[in-house]
Order: structure tokens, then C-alpha cells, then sequence
């Protein structure tokens, strides 16, 4: 029997070990992620990638699903008129491979087919998105145009006649011959994985997909000397608060010049409003859409049985439940590395705004 000897420790690592990894694994790039992909979580993503980063080319962009989607898959219309207008096809394709022309010879087929039939006009741009990419040979032949057409024809009676509908075999012949003949082959085109991600770094959703970590936060310019009508709602309950511990009306913040602490107070207050107004507003774009809302509740949640209770009176009130947002566990959320304690408070008065949060009764 061989001596058993001990696994020797690799020397010269290059890495160190973080608590993420140990709880996560190294990070997953995401060309290497969106292969891991179900073809439906890919169509997702194209989804997403089409309808955030290209918004600006469309007026409207619908996902088609089911089996009698006629070759559509993510359709980004430009005009009022959809698929009786000017619309581009993003055929979504996930396979173990890149897509080879015949994969691809059906589609093609499908969109010759229906817009012959009328069901809709050609698109004018048909794109091919896949994890893999397509092919050398699709590759080459969605470059050359020239090429795609005779190749598609060859291909036709074992690769596409069958594959176009379930009750019948789609032959090339008569009108619809003809009409494949005159088509504009050069519509169809392939499309660059690395260039969709790119691309979809600047959604709402690549951080939720692909992790990375939040961007830093810009430093908050605080609030403005004069009032914004936005504020109106939360000013008023604020002053409510005010006068119901003093016990005298305030008309106006002006007013509170005659109370020193309850005016620096009140700029305290409007300076955590401005924070948790600039934390939606920059995370706005740059995380899922509801996230922030999310983060609202989270905060609503945690202060309304403290909202709830009695006290003195509604400057107490309003001390209690900003004292009990600051303290607040909300590790779990997305956003709360980049939540700072007068964010909460913030919030507090945003939850105010919307009249869910009231300090007098």
C-alpha cells in the first residue's frame, strides 16, 4: 500500500479569501452567467436589454410568447402603426452552441411566410440574439446578404418547408416564390452578447442580475433656503407637530424663529428629506424599479407601531418614530449600505408627504 501523503498548500496564491466568497463563491462574469440561462430568463433579459437601453428607437416594445407568435419573439416598434409599421425582431435563441444556419432557417422562414400572408410588414431589422452568438457559417452569411438568400433556398425543402406551420408544408412556389425572391435579405443581421451587456449595464436590472456591488453615492447638496411646493405636505404636519406641543398656532415656518430648538428641528427635517429625496432619485435608474419604494415600506414597517402609540404630543410623536427609523436592522435590503441614518429620517417625512405617517391626532 502507497504511503499517504498530505495535499500540499499551492503556493504563490494571487487572491484572498473575503467574506463574500465565502459566502457566494468568486464572482460569475456575466457572459459566462447568461449561458446558465433558461430560454426563458434569456428572452427576459433581451426583454430588458431592449426595452431600457434602446428605449430612445422605440415607442413601444412587447414580448411575444406561445406557440403561435408567427417568428416574433421581442418586437420594438417605432411608430403608432406596430406590425403594420416600421418595427424591428430580436429572435431570441439559447442553445448549448452557437446558432447554425440551420436553426435559423426556420425564422427566416416564418417571417417570409407571414408577412407574405399579411400578417404583418417585414421588420426592418431582424436581429439573432443568442448567449453563444451564431455560427461561423450564419455569421458569414448575415454579413454577406448576397449569400443568405441562395443559401436559405438550397436548405428549403429539408430545413424550413416543415418547420413554418403544423397543418401544412410551405412550398416555394408561385407569388410566394416571388416573393422571396425580391425580399430584402439584408434585414436579418447577428447581434454582439458582449455588446448587449454593455449595453444593459445601464439598466435598472444588471445589478440584480449580475451583482457588482452598488455605484457610490454622490454627497447630497442638502435642502434649499426657500420651501418647495413638494414639501407642503410634510412642512404643514411638521408645524402641526410644532404647535401642538407648544401649544400656540403657527401660521408659518417663520414662526418657529421664537423657539430655538424646535427651528433646528425643523432644518434637520428638511435636510433628511432632501437626503432620502436624493437616495431615490439616484438610485432611481440604477436598480430595479419599486426597490426604493421597497425600502419605504421597510421603514414604514418598523416605525408605525411606534407611530401608533400615545405621546405628549406631535413633536414627541415625530421624535419617537425617527429615533426608532435610525435604529432600524434593514442589513437585508439592496439599498441599505448606501442608507445613512437622516435617510431614514427622511423617509419618516416622505411617508408624511404621502399622508401614511401623521403626527397629531
Amino acid at each position: 500500500m502507497d504511503e499517504l501523503k498530505e495535499i500540499a498548500v499551492p503556493k504563490g496564491a494571487k487572491t484572498v479569501l473575503t467574506a463574500a466568497h465565502v459566502q457566494s463563491g468568486p464572482p460569475i462574469e456575466p457572459l459566462v452567467r447568461v449561458v446558465t440561462y433558461s430560454a426563458s430568463e434569456w428572452e427576459t433579459f433581451i426583454d430588458e436589454w431592449v426595452s431600457h437601453c434602446l428605449k430612445s428607437e422605440y415607442l413601444k416594445v412587447l414580448r411575444f410568447t406561445g406557440a403561435n407568435d408567427r417568428g416574433i419573439d421581442i418586437a420594438g416598434f417605432a411608430d403608432e402603426q406596430f406590425l403594420d409599421g416600421v418595427w424591428d425582431n430580436y429572435q431570441c435563441k439559447h442553445y448549448d452552441k452557437p446558432i447554425p444556419p440551420a436553426v435559423a432557417w426556420p425564422e427566416i422562414g416564418k417571417i417570409l411566410w407571414h408577412s407574405f400572408n399579411g400578417h404583418y410588414k417585414p421588420p426592418r431589422a431582424y436581429y439573432f440574439v443568442a448567449p453563444r452568438g451564431t455560427g461561423t457559417s450564419l455569421t458569414q452569411y448575415l454579413a454577406n446578404p448576397s449569400t443568405l438568400k441562395p443559401a436559405l433556398l438550397k436548405a428549403w425543402d429539408k430545413n424550413v418547408k416543415d418547420a413554418i406551420t403544423t397543418t401544412q408544408p410551405i412550398l416555394l412556389e408561385g407569388d410566394f416564390a416571388a416573393y422571396v425572391d425580391r425580399f430584402d435579405f439584408s434585414i436579418f443581421k447577428p447581434v454582439s452578447v458582449r455588446e448587449i451587456i454593455e449595453q444593459h449595464r445601464q439598466s435598472p436590472y444588471f445589478i440584480g442580475r449580475f451583482g457588482g456591488g452598488l455605484p457610490a453615492r454622490p454627497k447630497a447638496e442638502g435642502a434649499p433656503d426657500e420651501i418647495g411646493s413638494h414639501e407642503s405636505v410634510y412642512v404643514g404636519r411638521l408645524l402641526e407637530a410644532y404647535a401642538d406641543h407648544t401649544k400656540e398656532a403657527l401660521a408659518d415656518v417663520a414662526g418657529l424663529k421664537k423657539w430655538d430648538k424646535l427651528d433646528k428641528h425643523f432644518q434637520r427635517q428638511r435636510e433628511s428629506f432632501y437626503g432620502a429625496e436624493a437616495l431615490r432619485v439616484f438610485f432611481r435608474d440604477k436598480v430595479e424599479p419599486g426597490t426604493f419604494e421597497s425600502l419605504q415600506e421597510e421603514i414604514y414597517e418598523g416605525v408605525v407601531d411606534t407611530h401608533d402609540k400615545d405621546h405628549l404630543d406631535g413633536y414627541h410623536r415625530v421624535m419617537a418614530v425617527t429615533e426608532v427609523a435610525q435604529a432600524l436592522q434593514i442589513e437585508a435590503h439592496p439599498l441599505a449600505s448606501c442608507t445613512f441614518p437622516r435617510d431614514r429620517r427622511g423617509i419618516c417625512h416622505q411617508l408624511a408627504n404621502e399622508d401614511r405617517l401623521k403626527w397629531t391626532k
